[in-house]
C-alpha cells in the first residue's frame, strides 16, 4: 500500500521527490526517533538537515524564499513521515500551516524576514490558537492585544502548542477589539518572536502519545509588539483562520490515511510471520477476513483523500469537504490502530513494537485541528443551509 508509482495523481517527478523524502525519513528521522521521544523534542540538527534537503517550505513560492514545489510535493513529505511512523518532527505544521499565513497575509518585509529562515530550518514556526478555556471554539479566546500608541501590549496564554517549546516565531491569535459585535470580528494575528521580553515558554507537556513532538504552554506577559508584528489587517484574524483551516484539516487527514497504510503493512508482516496453533496467523480465516475488512476501508479512504488532494491542488477544496476528510479518516485511523494492536496480540501492547506507538499517537487525531464533533457541526451547517 506504500509502493511508489501506484497513484495516478502523482507524476514521475513527484515519485522522484518521494524517493528522496523517503530516504531522508529512513536515514535521518527513524534511527533517532527513540532518543527524541526520551528528550520530548526532536533535535535542532534534523530541522537544519530538512532545510538543506529542501523539505521545509516545499509549497512556498521560490520568489518568496521557499522551495517552489507544488502542493502534491508537500503532501509527499506528510505521507513519508507517517510511513516511518515518526510523529516527532513538526515539519508539516511549520511548512504548511504557519508559513502560508505569512506568505498569504504578510507584508513584503515580514516575508523577507521570516520565510528564508523557516525554509532553511534556522527558525521554527508555531501557531497559538488553543487556550486553556477555549479549545475548538476560537471565539472563546481571552488572549488580548491592546493598543499603546503605535504598539500593542499582548497578554494571555496558549496551550497544546506544537513546536511551541522550540519555536522561534509564533503566530498568536488575540483579541484586539473588545467592542466588536462578536469576538470573531475583533480577532487579529501577530508574529511574536521568542526573543521578545514577556514571551515565556512553559514546560513541555507530558502526553500519552506524540512523545517526540514538543508541545508546550506559552505565556504572554505585557509583550510589547511593534505595529510590524501585526499579520494582515487588524481585526481580520478570524477571517484568515477560516481561510487556512481547510488545509490544516486536509493535512491531518492525509497524515492519518498514510498512517493507516503503514499500520496495515506492519500488521500484515507480523501475522505472516507469527505462528500460532502450528501455523502462521495469516493462515487463519478469521485473521484473513479482518485484514480484508481493513484493507477495503483503508482503500476507500485513499480514494477519497486523493480526490481531496487533487481538488485542493486546484484550489477547489471547501471547508465542508475538508471537515469530512478530517473526521472520517481520523476516526478510521483509531479503528485501524485498535484492530492492528489486537492482531498483534500481547506484543501489540508492548512499547517495543511500533504498532503500540501508532495506537497512542493516533488518539489525538480526532481532537486537534478542531474536534471531530465540531467537524460534524461544520458539515451539517452546509447541509441545512438555506443558501
Amino acid at each position: 500500500m506504500m509502493d511508489i508509482g501506484t497513484r495516478s495523481i502523482f507524476s514521475e517527478e513527484h515519485d522522484m521527490f518521494r524517493n528522496s523524502v523517503r530516504r531522508f525519513m529512513q536515514e535521518e528521522v527513524l534511527p533517532n526517533h527513540g532518543q527524541w521521544e526520551k528528550d520530548g523534542n526532536v533535535s535542532k540538527e534534523v530541522w537544519l538537515k530538512a532545510g538543506e534537503n529542501g523539505l521545509l517550505g516545499v509549497n512556498t513560492p521560490a520568489e518568496l524564499g521557499g522551495v517552489g514545489g507544488d502542493f502534491l510535493m508537500t503532501n509527499i513529505t506528510w505521507e513519508e513521515q507517517m510511513y516511518v511512523n515518526c510523529t516527532g518532527p513538526g515539519f508539516t505544521l511549520h511548512s504548511d500551516i504557519v508559513m502560508p499565513y505569512i506568505t498569504h497575509y504578510g507584508t513584503k518585509e515580514q516575508i523577507e524576514k521570516f520565510i528564508p529562515k523557516m525554509t532553511s530550518g534556522e527558525w521554527i514556526g508555531a501557531i497559538g490558537m488553543t487556550e486553556p478555556s477555549a479549545g475548538s471554539d476560537l471565539q472563546g479566546i481571552r488572549t488580548n492585544a491592546k493598543k499603546d500608541g503605535d504598539d500593542y501590549i499582548l497578554n494571555g496564554s496558549k496551550v497544546f502548542i506544537t513546536n511551541g517549546y522550540m519555536s522561534d516565531v509564533c503566530i498568536v491569535v488575540a483579541i484586539t477589539n473588545t467592542e466588536a459585535k462578536s469576538v470573531a470580528h475583533g480577532i487579529s494575528l501577530f508574529l511574536v518572536e521568542a526573543s521578545m521580553p514577556g514571551f515565556i515558554k512553559g514546560k513541555k507537556l507530558q502526553k500519552i502519545g506524540l512523545k517526540a513532538q514538543d508541545t508546550a504552554e506559552l505565556f504572554f506577559e505585557d509583550v510589547r509588539l511593534p505595529k510590524s508584528a501585526l499579520l494582515g489587517e487588524e481585526n481580520k484574524g478570524f477571517y484568515y483562520l477560516m481561510n487556512e483551516l481547510p488545509q490544516e484539516r486536509l493535512l491531518i487527514a492525509s497524515m492519518g490515511q498514510a498512517n493507516n497504510e503503514w499500520m496495515f503493512e506492519e500488521t500484515r508482516t507480523y501475522v505472516k510471520n507469527r505462528k500460532a496453533f502450528g501455523k502462521t496467523l495469516s493462515k487463519l480465516q478469521t485473521i484473513q477476513h479482518k485484514l480484508a475488512e481493513l484493507k477495503t476501508e483503508i482503500c476507500v479512504g485513499r480514494a477519497f483523500i486523493d480526490q481531496c488532494l487533487k481538488t485542493h491542488s486546484q484550489r477547489g477544496l471547501d471547508s465542508s469537504t475538508a471537515s469530512m476528510a478530517k473526521y472520517w479518516i481520523t476516526d478510521l485511523q483509531n479503528k485501524v490502530a485498535t484492530e492492528c494492536v489486537q492482531l498483534h496480540g500481547g506484543w501489540g501492547y508492548m512499547l517495543e513494537y511500533p504498532i503500540s506507538k501508532a495506537f497512542l499517537d493516533a488518539r489525538v487525531q480526532p481532537i486537534y485541528g478542531g474536534s471531530n464533533e465540531i467537524m460534524k457541526e461544520l458539515i451539517a451547517r452546509q447541509i441545512v443551509s438555506d443558501k
